[in-house]
């Protein structure tokens, strides 16, 4: 068997690959060697330990979805944009349900990758909050509103969560329709 040329691009790769097929699977250094068809020691060229790979297929990941959320903000402001950011969000989620959770890893400071991705995520956010004219603090604490209600919804979405018979678009399209009239009236309730 021929020995396979390793990277730590397609180390990652190998990793996020296994992150989609086990969703929600433990991912483990032996997997990602075994996938590309080499020993496990050979893999500590590319990354330091598990924790490592795990960071970097987070910084990945979280590249992807920045990438997704940005493009579908582009040129629309206010309630387009907020329909757009939290659709574009729950797309990747249920598109990527496996890689999705390591979306939400705080991006370790010492990785300019990681940091950059997870600064472009929460710069669509805000970009999609300025035709609130929301800036400064307050763009933060509605960042984080906007991030839970998704991410909840998406979440247990994507694991079962919703097993009553009424459609879950509508409820979706509620939620997002909930979230627009509370930053509407965000300066009122943080007043």
């Amino acid at each position: 068997m021929a020995r396979a040329r390793l990277s730590t691009a397609s180390v990652v790769n190998a990793a996020v690959e296994l992150v989609d097929e086990r969703r929600g699977g433990v991912l483990t250094l032996a997997a990602v060697a075994s996938r590309t068809g080499v020993a496990t020691p050979s893999l500590y060229k590319h990354v330091r330990n598990l924790e490592a790979l795990q960071q970097k297929v987070s910084a990945f990941v979280t590249a992807e979805l920045a990438h997704a959320l940005s493009t579908a903000i582009a040129g629309r402001s206010g309630q387009e944009a907020l329909q757009f950011l939290a659709r574009a969000y729950r797309e990747y989620a249920l598109a990527h349900p496996g890689r999705y959770p390591l979306t939400q890893r705080v991006p370790d400071p010492d990785d300019p990758v990681h940091v950059a991705a997870g600064e472009q995520a929460v710069q669509a956010v805000f970009a999609a909050l300025r035709g609130y004219g929301l800036r400064g603090d307050e763009a933060i604490h509605a960042t984080r509103v906007v991030r839970s209600a998704v991410h909840g919804f998406v979440s247990l979405e994507v694991d079962g969560g919703f097993g009553l018979p009424q459609d879950v678009e509508g409820s979706f399209e509620r939620l997002v329709s909930a979230l627009h009239v509370s930053l509407s009236s965000w300066e009122e309730v943080a007043g």
